[in-house]
């Protein structure tokens, strides 16, 4: 996963989208929640740094060192011998309390209202590689702060965490953007037109189209990407 692998070893849709209709597939929710998800993902990772985790799950906790520490949103394991990933939700055994499954139970109902297995099926098939996935996914539809993989040797839990700590660490910079949508497109199959005009909606961009061009400008400063055949991107600039 190159540099997502780098960063990380009760919630509500995103407001700039809640006029559209809901996403269908799991490309789409990748297409519209993806870029903003990684921007707050490396700004979060610029706030842990190095530091190692520990889990508290009785009392829904997440800490970074002695300094730091989020309540967390538990919303999946993966088993690394059997490859396969178990939702929260549907972790009876555990006996997880419901405080700490909220975010995995909405996107249990996300996906039995938009019939998207991804987020109905209780289990199936996935491997390490896909992680990243999953948190982008979840907490790019949930609106988290972030999200984290907690590795414990036989298997990775992933969490969501909300924090203002984290929110205040997030670079809203225009360049930046420059930066973080080639990096999401290096790491997942998707539209790159669709995703980079749900970037631009998420960042409150006005946005003009023009032949194979799209351009969003917000206080005086434009980002232009121009895309081919098959939506892929071949230039951004701004």
């Amino acid at each position: 996963m190159g540099l997502l692998d780098k960063l990380f070893g009760g919630s509500n849709q995103n407001s700039a989208f809640d006029t559209l209709p809901p996403c269908k597939s799991e490309q789409e929710l990748l297409e519209r929640y993806g870029a903003t998800a990684l921007e707050k993902q490396i700004s979060f990772g610029d706030l842990l740094g190095d530091r190692g985790w520990d889990v508290d799950v009785s009392k829904g906790t997440i800490s970074f060192g002695e300094d730091i520490s989020f309540p967390m949103q538990i919303i999946g394991t993966i088993s690394h011998a059997a490859q396969s990933w178990l939702w929260a939700w549907a972790n009876a055994q555990s006996n997880l309390p419901e405080s700490i499954i909220r975010d995995s139970l909405f996107l249990k109902k996300y996906g039995e209202e938009n019939d998207i297995p991804l987020l109905s099926n209780r289990s199936f098939d996935f491997t390490k590689e896909e992680l990243h996935l999953m948190g982008i996914i979840a907490s790019g539809l949930t609106n988290a702060s972030g999200y984290y993989l907690c590795d414990y040797g036989q298997g990775a839990m992933v969490v969501t965490v909300n924090s203002p700590l984290i929110d205040e660490v997030i670079k809203d910079d225009h360049l930046r953007m420059l930066t973080v949508f080639p990096q999401l497109i290096s790491q997942f199959e998707m539209n790159h037109l669709n995703a980079f005009r749900n970037y631009l909606m998420a960042k409150s961009y006005s946005i003009a189209e023009t032949g194979n061009s799209v351009t969003g400008t917000r206080d005086g400063k434009s980002i232009t990407g121009e895309f081919v055949e098959l939506f892929r991107l071949i230039n951004l600039k701004g």
